[in-house]
């Protein structure tokens, strides 16, 4: 049986681009398409592989992990002033201390 929690970097994209489909109509396709992928994977009609490839590929549109990572912390912290977003995997271990750093500036 395959696991269906989400990369750290699937993770990262799908809520970056949750945040920032109100931005352009752009983002709110791109979350739709990776949406769908993800809903293709889970039935077995798309390799595990094949998603991964689409995730890393608009990962890199948009300037990469750690970059996306940053808008999303960003992102929240201008519009609710803090980080709420709790949890010991490897996303939120990265988004956490993105946040530490940014609430120092």
């Amino acid at each position: 049986m395959k696991s269906n929690k989400p990369t750290p970097e699937a993770k990262a994209l799908s809520l970056f681009l949750m945040a920032y489909k109100t931005k352009g109509p752009t983002y709110k396709e791109k979350s739709k398409r990776i949406n769908r992928l993800w809903k293709l994977v889970l039935s077995d009609e798309l390799s595990n592989a094949d998603y991964l490839e689409e995730v890393q590929s608009t990962l890199e549109s948009f300037g990469g992990y750690l970059e996306v990572v940053e808008k999303t912390v960003r992102f929240y912290l201008e519009k609710t002033g803090e980080w709420t977003l709790q949890g010991d995997d490897q996303y939120c271990k990265d988004a956490q201390q993105i946040a530490e750093k940014i609430l120092k500036e």
